[in-house]
């Protein structure tokens, strides 16, 4: 096991370094200016040099590539080129806040999605079942950007049930994040159903179900300890690599909210042009996706024993 997790993170190596070497390309030799971007076409020469000078541009191009996979290795990717604040304290801050967002929907969803996918499979065939897929087709139909505009208008302007925007620091942002999180929910409910209903129903036909039938075993039983057990195999490997995104948080999410995390964050990087959070997040989501993924291998050997990891 420790030889296997030592391999995989040796792994991880060359594929953070590719991913360095094409960001590092976009950003500096393809991309535009960004001291241009920041001073505007009729900039002097003067202020072109020094802003250079201070971002550290007017250095050769291997030199900045070092300086980057320093800056990667250290995670201290310098500071904002508008801001001025450290990224390092950015990014902590942020992701914090967009976990407060996602983390608590994304359990609570995957608990109720199993539930409502196991029911459906267990009456499959059924009226239930036919209504139930319909509604999750039609769900997955509906765009994101649809539901949080409805339920926002309803839920918050017209009902009043929860604050339209906003956010607060500690406990005093459960009230703000309450509605977010029901869109969250209420937005995973139609992809996940369908996905965990597929793999149930997969489970159902496998010869180790009709064995235990055979054997007197409750429905019940079968149900919970067999085939739960069994098809938490891929909807973990679906699950877990889809947790480095909940970092992220919601975009639209926090856009719509005015929730500082790292969503908003990046969005108002991409636009003012601000480079080093640009760089700085993608090599954190290349980071995580790639330790998630070790992960997701690692909880698939705990829950099944067939699985060896050599």
């Amino acid at each position: 096991m420790v030889g296997y997790i030592i391999r995989r993170l040796l792994y991880i190596i060359p594929t953070i370094l590719g991913v360095a070497v094409i960001i590092f390309v976009l950003f500096n030799v393809a991309g535009e200016d960004p001291v241009r971007i920041a001073l505007g076409q009729h900039a002097t020469p003067q202020a072109i040099a020094d802003l250079e000078a201070q971002w550290g541009l007017d250095q050769p191009l291997w030199k900045q590539f070092l300086d980057f996979l320093r800056q990667i290795v250290t995670f201290d990717y310098g500071e904002s080129y508008f801001t001025g604040e450290r990224l390092s304290e950015a990014f902590a801050s942020g992701a914090l806040v967009s976990l407060s967002l996602t983390l608590p929907p994304f359990v609570l969803g995957l608990v109720i999605n199993i539930v409502i996918a196991m029911m459906i499979a267990y009456y499959r065939g059924t009226w239930i079942d036919r209504f139930s897929t319909a509604t999750a087709v039609i769900a997955m139909s509906v765009s994101y950007l649809v539901y949080i505009i409805a339920m926002q208008y309803f839920l918050a302007y017209e009902l009043e049930w929860f604050p339209i925007n906003g956010y607060a620091p500690g406990w005093d942002a459960i009230p703000y994040l309450a509605l977010p999180w029901l869109i969250i929910i209420v937005v995973s409910i139609g992809p996940d159903v369908r996905i965990y209903r597929t793999i149930f129903l997969n489970e159902m036909q496998a010869n180790y179900v009709r064995t235990a039938r055979a054997k007197g075993v409750s429905e019940r039983g079968v149900l919970f300890t067999h085939i739960l057990k069994n098809a938490m195999i891929p909807i973990l490997t679906f699950t877990i690599v889809a947790v480095p995104f909940l970092i992220l948080g919601a975009f639209l999410m926090e856009r719509f909210f005015s929730i500082p995390g790292l969503g908003d964050l990046m969005i108002s990087a991409i636009n003012n042009g601000d480079f080093p959070v640009l760089k700085g997040m993608t090599m954190y989501i290349t980071i995580t996706y790639a330790l998630f993924n070790l992960i997701t291998d690692l909880l698939i050997a705990a829950v099944d024993p067939r699985v060896k990891l050599n």
